[in-house]
């Protein structure tokens, strides 16, 4: 699982070569692949290589309306190619996973809403305003939402929701991936530290109720 990317291509490079090294029934990104140091055609490219199911991110629809580009390491639209245009032009805001201890949604924010989320230190009258995840947990059609928009990993249950949170490959932002086994359920994260370099980090039990 890749967190967003934000055109983290040596980063991306390291987690995709880790990756093929597992056994893996599906690698997925949550969106914000553009906007960042590197070059957004060659992440695209990355992707699309290495099968990566996507969905879009708040970066992405900026970038197609031509937003909030005054930002820092913000992508150039006249840099951006045709068929990487292409690709970010089709990709969905979510998507439905089948797994073997339920439903997942991939997502970016939370369902719809791509600038939605859950932050680790999220009290308990900041949680109970969330619209967006209390949609989610009412309509009890998902067991898991996997999203990134944060930048921190976490996993975290709102009743019989489990909320997974793949982190970033952002530099400043604590950078990771993660491997999500639900058989046997943990979700565990590596950090990226630098071009070539994995490191094993925090691992986290999946809620057992959930699991089939």
């Amino acid at each position: 699982m890749l967190g967003d990317i934000h055109c983290e291509e040596a980063r991306l490079t390291t987690a995709l070569e880790f990756f093929q090294s597992q056994r893996l029934d599906l690698l997925c990104a949550v969106g914000d692949l553009v906007d960042g140091p590197g070059d957004p055609n060659r992440t695209i490219q990355l992707l699309l290589e290495h099968q990566v199911l996507c969905v879009r991110g708040n970066h992405e629809r900026w970038l197609m309306a031509g937003e909030m580009r005054e930002m820092a390491e913000a992508s150039v639209r006249a840099e951006v190619e045709l068929d990487t245009w292409e690709f970010l032009d089709t990709l969905p805001l979510t998507r439905k996973l089948s797994t073997v201890a339920g439903t997942a949604m991939l997502c970016h924010g939370l369902g719809l809403d791509d600038m939605a989320g859950v932050w680790p230190r999220d009290d308990s009258p900041t949680l109970h305003a969330n619209y967006a995840l209390w949609q989610l947990v009412n309509r009890r059609e998902y067991q898991f939402v996997i999203n990134g928009h944060t930048h921190q990993r976490l996993v975290r249950s709102f009743g019989e929701l489990t909320i997974i949170n793949a982190g970033t490959l952002l530099y400043k932002h604590n950078p990771c991936c993660c491997l999500i086994d639900f058989v046997a359920g943990w979700v565990q994260f590596f950090n990226l530290p630098g071009q070539a370099k994995l490191e094993t980090a925090e691992r986290f039990a999946l809620p057992s109720k959930t699991l089939i």
